[in-house]
């Protein structure tokens, strides 16, 4: 179920299953990445754990440790839903609504260049 995970972090998502605080475990760490001192020095990375399920979040978005709190419960939550749900979790439906669209839009982009060749090649015959 790892590739159901990563479909996680979509917007709009509306029917997701409750987490209570109880079944949460919350840490404050260093974030690393790019910013120097700032994120080097201070605790403001947020990794949150579903203790049921063991799904492990890490967040570290913001400098702000609220926000960051925030964005890593918004995050597990979605992930909780596709780990339960699985295919009939609202965030993997986006996901491959979205995937979708993206297929879509690609084809219809290549079927254009491919008249704007055709075009061009009946120009090139117009003209000799």
């Amino acid at each position: 179920s790892v590739p159901l995970l990563q479909a996680a972090r979509k917007r709009n998502s509306l029917n997701l299953l409750e987490l209570s605080e109880a079944e949460l475990e919350e840490q404050f760490v260093r974030g690393d990445g790019p910013g120097g001192q700032a994120t080097n020095k201070t605790s403001n990375c947020v990794v949150l754990k579903h203790v049921p399920s063991g799904i492990v979040v890490k967040c570290h978005q913001t400098r702000s440790v609220e926000k960051n709190r925030k964005i890593a419960r918004e995050i597990l939550q979605e992930k909780v839903d596709l780990f339960y749900r699985g295919e009939d979790s609202d965030v993997f439906k986006e996901k491959k609504a979205s995937e979708k669209q993206k297929q879509e839009k690609k084809r219809r982009a290549k079927e254009n260049l491919e008249r704007k060749k055709l075009f061009k090649e009946m120009q090139q015959l117009d003209k000799e």
